[in-house]
């Protein structure tokens, strides 16, 4: 079976994960690199130094799988596992809502959303109906 979708779903598709693999990477890489705003700021949300690096692989990695086609959907799930950790560590720390406990709920919307525009699979899957009632 094999779908062609539009040049503009596509394009949407494309630029609604590369924000997230871009923004994913960089958080990753970040944690491998350790500035001091880095380390500070795991710190005060309760995680060891030595935990650092641990999560910047685990965000790596994922993001990887969501990265290649063939691996994608695993990517997805895999990631939305790690935004599930972001969020109840900000739960747990009183964070402000809207700009930090919502925030990777944003990342997922705007991943899934990618993933759901390129792949026949997961729209069938996760079907959207735009009939009323």
């Amino acid at each position: 079976m094999n779908h062609t979708i539009s040049k503009g779903r596509l394009w949407t598709a494309r630029v609604m994960s590369g924000l997230v693999i871009l923004f994913i990477l960089f958080d990753s890489i970040m944690k491998f690199v350790k500035p001091a705003p880095v380390v500070e700021g795991t710190v005060q949300l309760g995680y060891a130094e030595h935990h650092i690096a641990v999560i910047g692989a685990l965000g790596l990695i994922s993001t990887i799988f969501y990265l290649i086609p063939r691996t994608a959907f695993l990517g997805a799930v895999l990631l939305t596992g790690y935004f599930g950790g972001v969020i109840a560590t900000h739960i747990r720390m009183d964070a402000p809502l809207f700009s930090h406990t919502l925030f990777p709920v944003y990342l997922a919307v705007l991943m899934w959303g990618g993933i759901w525009l390129r792949h026949e699979k997961v729209r069938m899957l996760l079907p959207v109906s735009n009939r009323e009632g």
